[in-house]
């Protein structure tokens, strides 16, 4: 259900490196939510980072709202840059058994596997 990879670098060069790999792919980071910091800025003792990236590829989208207009609730996909226990990880839940609780499409699974293979490159890329 997840796919996490663990690096060496800091959570802001991680975030740097996903954000790079995401463009480099053919996606678009359509937003950066610092948890971590929203957490904190709410009063919440927080002490761990986390940046969720949500990224789009148009096409890929097009094609899944144009078969099935509900999974719209299911866009865009997320990455996670996070550190866990001094630990910085990113990885973001799996497309393709996140889609199957949601449809049985043919079609939808052949783009939720392409977008799998290609966020897996994006996480190992940045890692």
């Amino acid at each position: 259900m997840y796919h996490i990879v663990e690096t060496e670098k800091s959570i802001e060069q991680a975030a740097e490196a996903l954000e790079e790999a995401v463009k480099a792919h053919g996606f678009g980071v359509l937003h950066i939510h610092d948890i971590g910091a929203t957490l904190r800025n709410k009063g919440m003792p927080f002490e761990e980072e986390c940046k969720v990236f949500e990224v789009c590829h148009p096409g890929h989208a097009n094609r899944v709202l144009s078969t099935d207009m509900r999974l719209n609730m299911a866009l865009p996909c997320r990455i996670s840059v996070y550190t866990e226990n001094g630990k910085t990880r990113i990885g973001m839940l799996l497309p393709t058994q996140m889609l199957a609780a949601l449809s049985q499409d043919p079609a939808l699974t052949e783009v939720a596997r392409e977008v799998e293979d290609a966020t897996c490159r994006m996480i190992q890329d940045a890692s």
